[in-house]
């Protein structure tokens, strides 16, 4: 099979077309063909090996001390069953499916091999493969955060980087859930975010949302921007700050205990769940919400996708099609 390859890391132009092996499924497996993934920001992290300092020893143990152990990045797919492990019971061949290859990666290729028990979901039919391959990553990690702050209708809730791949989803979701939706990134991306239901928007470059004297029942911050101690102001006492993306010192926040008026701070890492998967795809198919799709590339053009994403420019997901 062809896939891109990450042989080294590295700039963009580590990433290499090759011939692979086809994988194979083994007893609990099915093999997807895939015809559509993605490059987040998550991928260039890992290509690059950019991570915060406190993460490097365990991402380099996890990952590869000197060269990528993974080879094939991409972490979300859509695509068909091609075949299936004597074992499997979920899905048969020729089903339409969607799903995360959590930390196996390997979806920027013609060919991957999961465990059944993988977030993977058929797809609807009202859904077409590029569409359906936005939602697994961005929208779990979404979904799994706003569900720690237990949006209530009427609430005020501020979204940090909103307009990303987890940060478009962030704020379908919480405009489902009946809430005032502030969205914050740069001028370009203000209208897109406007259309898919925010109800402000915030230019950071032009403007500092703590010192407009607006208080949320809400923040979540995806990019790592902010600490909370700077935006803390920013937060009703009684609400919570979502950390997407922390460094050290806000993973250490979360342990320090709630001070009085303060708020609350969580940190944590997404778990990817089937049911939580299938509730978003069926949210989309229902024309509740909508996918992002800044660029498609084919997948030879890998490297120029990764250059696009680090850019800064991404509004929404860029999609890799097979």
């Amino acid at each position: 099979m062809k896939a891109m390859v990450c042989t080294r890391y590295g700039t963009p132009e580590t990433l290499e077309l090759q011939e692979l092996e086809k994988p194979r499924p083994k007893a609990k497996e099915i093999s997807i063909k895939v015809l559509a993934s993605t490059v987040t920001a998550g991928d260039c992290e890992m290509r690059s090996f950019t991570f915060p300092p406190y993460l490097r020893l365990p991402m380099r143990l996890l990952f590869g001390a000197r060269k990528p152990r993974m080879k094939v990045l991409g972490q979300e797919f859509a695509g068909v069953v091609e075949a299936v492990g004597e074992s499997q019971k979920h899905f048969k061949l020729g089903d339409r499916v969607v799903g995360s290859t959590g930390m196996k990666l390997g979806a920027n290729a013609e060919y991957v091999c999961l465990p059944e028990r993988y977030a993977i979901v058929r797809m609807p039919d009202e859904l077409d493969y590029e569409q359906a391959a936005t939602i697994p990553t961005g929208g779990m990690n979404a979904l799994f955060f706003l569900r720690k702050a237990n949006i209530q209708e009427g609430q005020k809730v501020l979204i940090i980087g909103a307009g990303g791949s987890i940060g478009t989803i962030a704020v379908q979701l919480a405009k489902h859930e009946g809430a005032e939706v502030t969205a914050i990134d740069r001028q370009e991306k203000l209208d897109m975010l406007l259309s898919v239901g925010a109800d402000k928007v915030i230019d950071y470059e032009r403007e500092d949302f703590t010192a407009n004297g607006e208080t949320y029942d809400v923040i979540f911050d995806i990019v790592g921007k902010n600490t909370f101690a700077q935006a803390k102001g920013s937060l009703k006492p009684t609400g919570i700050y979502l950390i997407g993306n922390p460094s050290l010192s806000e993973v250490l926040q979360k342990f320090k205990g709630k001070r009085k008026g303060s708020g609350r701070v969580y940190v944590g890492v997404a778990d990817y769940k089937t049911d939580d998967l299938r509730y978003l795809v069926e949210l989309f198919a229902a024309g509740q919400m909508k996918a992002v799709i800044d660029r498609t590339y084919p997948l030879t053009e890998l490297a120029q996708a990764h250059r696009y994403v680090e850019s800064g420019m991404k509004a929404g997901n860029v999609v890799m099609v097979h």
